[in-house]
C-alpha cells in the first residue's frame, strides 16, 4: 500500500496521459468503418453523429484559431455508414456553409455533402438545402433556382418551391427573396436548430433595413450640422428617435468614427452580417 501510494505520488507530479495527434477522429475511411462496425451500421453512424455535433459545437467555443478540418470527415463517415441519415446530410450541410468564425466555411463541402444525399435518396428537401447553400453562401442565383426547381419536381415538393425559384432568378440577391426563402424554411421544417437558423437570418435582415433607416438619417444629421454626432444621444435627439438605436436583439448599433459607418455591435449575436451581395 505504502509503495502504491509513493508511485501515484509521483505520477500525479510528473506523469502526463499519452494523446494521439488526433483525439476526434481515428477513422477516415468509410469503408473501413463499416466492416469494424461488424453489422452495427446505424448504431456507429450515431456514434459518429454525435462525436461530429460535440465537435463543432466545441470548436465554436474556442476563443482564436478555430478550425473544423476533421467536421467534413466526420460527416462523411457518419453518411458512409448510414447513407439514410437525413439529420447529417441537411444539419452537417448548414454546419459547413457556416462562415468563419461560426463555421469553416465550406459551401463546397455543403453541396458535396448534399449531392450524396440526393444519389442515395432524392428526396426534395435535398435540393430545397442545395439551392439554400448556393443562394445565401454562394450567391449563384442562377444555380439556386435550378436546384429549387428540380426540387419543385420531386414527389411530395411543396408546390411553393417552383415560385421561389422563380422569385430568385428575377430578384435573385435582394433581401426580398432572401427574407421569403428564410420564410418558408421557417414554416417547413420541424428542427429546433434549423428554426433558429432561420429566426437569426430574418433578424440579420430587420438589422440591414434598419441600418439603411439609419444611414439616410445619419447624412441628414451630417449635412445639417457639418460633422458626426458625438453620442447616439445626440443623433436620437436630432432625429426625434425614441432612444438609442437598437438591433433586433435589443444591442445599441455603433458607429465608425471615421467613416459614420453604421454596423451590429461585435458584442451583438447578430454579427457579422452578411455580405451585401448575399442580401
Amino acid at each position: 500500500m505504502a509503495a502504491a501510494i509513493g508511485v501515484q505520488v509521483v505520477r500525479d507530479r510528473g506523469w502526463t496521459p499519452y494523446e494521439p495527434a488526433n483525439a476526434v477522429l481515428w477513422l477516415r475511411s468509410g469503408a473501413l468503418a463499416k466492416r469494424l462496425a461488424l453489422g452495427f451500421d446505424d448504431l456507429a453512424a450515431d456514434v459518429y453523429w454525435i462525436r461530429a455535433v460535440v465537435y463543432y459545437g466545441g470548436r465554436r467555443q474556442v476563443a482564436a484559431n478555430r478550425n473544423y478540418e476533421h467536421l467534413y470527415p466526420l460527416l462523411d463517415l457518419v453518411t458512409a455508414l448510414d447513407p439514410q441519415f437525413k439529420a447529417a446530410y441537411r444539419f452537417g450541410a448548414l454546419f459547413l456553409s457556416e462562415p468563419p468564425p461560426g463555421g469553416p466555411g465550406r459551401p463546397d463541402q455543403a453541396i458535396a455533402l448534399l449531392e450524396r444525399a440526393i444519389a442515395q435518396d432524392g428526396d426534395w428537401e435535398y435540393f430545397e438545402d442545395l439551392g439554400f447553400v448556393h443562394y445565401w453562401w454562394r450567391h449563384d442565383y442562377i444555380s439556386a433556382a435550378e436546384w429549387f426547381k428540380k426540387g419543385a419536381a420531386r414527389p411530395g415538393a411543396p408546390s411553393w418551391l417552383l415560385g421561389l425559384a422563380a422569385t430568385t432568378l428575377a430578384t435573385g440577391g435582394s433581401r426580398q427573396s432572401s427574407r421569403q426563402l428564410w420564410t418558408q424554411l421557417l414554416g417547413d421544417v420541424d428542427s429546433g436548430y434549423m428554426k433558429a437558423q432561420a429566426e437569426h437570418r430574418l433578424k440579420q435582415l430587420d438589422a440591414m433595413d434598419a441600418i439603411d433607416q439609419l444611414t439616410i438619417a445619419m447624412q441628414r444629421f451630417r449635412d445639417r450640422q457639418g460633422r458626426l454626432p458625438r453620442s447616439w444621444q445626440e443623433f436620437a435627439s436630432a432625429e426625434r428617435l425614441p432612444g438609442v438605436p437598437l438591433d433586433p436583439t435589443g444591442v445599441p448599433f455603433v458607429v465608425n468614427p471615421a467613416t459614420g459607418r453604421i454596423d451590429v455591435s461585435p458584442k451583438s449575436t447578430l454579427w457579422p452580417l452578411p455580405a451585401e451581395g448575399g442580401k
